[in-house]
């Protein structure tokens, strides 16, 4: 691995913070504390600029500049005095006006993801949970395809029975919501999995990373590289 001076003693820091880091695993203690706050402050100095030079001035600055018109001069005025409301929140006496500015933004917000939602997790759900009936047989090697897409189905029915309230859960009713109830276990189940799992995979990255670039970086600051 070919690196100059100057990038060894990067990679040589990015060690250090991970050694840091990863020190809370014995305790909580200072050299974990600095490394925490210095992530945060750095990510939160990143992001800083990564907004003004990427969102503020693009969507502000040049787009008031070639602004041609009363509606693309309002389109740019009306996210910025938004944003200024959102600051009156600093300062108690005036901090109310910032509910007007929270309140747009929540209202556009939920009224966008509705309709995100409604063609994400509802309707192509759906089109997905349906669509292997349209071409459902039981021979010529269809039949684990066929019996998989019943028992997809019939497991979404039996969620959708727990959710409804309007009847008890009684009786054949109520043993179909315990079937509900299990389904939604072993979901949660699996996406609990899939998370510990991608956190497992960026564990064995940083422990790669300390086994092979941090050990170069070593040698080649004191010479042996």
């Amino acid at each position: 691995m070919t690196m100059t001076f100057a990038g060894a003693i990067g990679i040589f820091l990015a060690g250090v913070l991970t050694l840091a880091i990863f020190s809370f695993l014995y305790k909580d203690n200072p050299v974990y504390k600095f490394a925490e706050h210095l992530f945060v402050g750095t990510s939160a100095g990143y992001w800083f600029i990564y907004n003004v030079y990427n969102i503020f001035v693009p969507n502000v600055l040049v787009a008031w500049r070639e602004a041609g018109g009363f509606a693309d001069y309002f389109n740019v005025a009306l996210p910025v005095l938004l944003g200024f409301f959102m600051l009156m929140r600093l300062i108690p006496s005036v901090s109310w006006i910032s509910r007007w500015a929270m309140a747009f933004s929540v209202g556009m917000t939920v009224g966008f993801n509705t309709i995100t939602e409604l063609q994400t997790n509802i309707l192509q759900q759906i089109g997905a949970t349906l669509s292997p009936f349209a071409s459902l047989h039981f021979n010529n090697g269809g039949l684990v395809a066929s019996v998989n897409a019943i028992i997809i189905l019939l497991a979404v029915l039996a969620a959708l029975v727990y959710f409804f309230f309007s009847k008890e859960h009684t009786g054949g009713y109520g043993h179909i919501a315990k079937v509900g109830i299990w389904v939604l276990m072993i979901t949660f189940g699996a996406s609990f999995g899939y998370t510990v799992m991608a956190r497992i995979s960026l564990l064995i990255g940083r422990v790669q990373f300390l086994q092979t670039d941090w050990w170069v970086a070593i040698k080649h600051i004191i010479g042996l590289g």
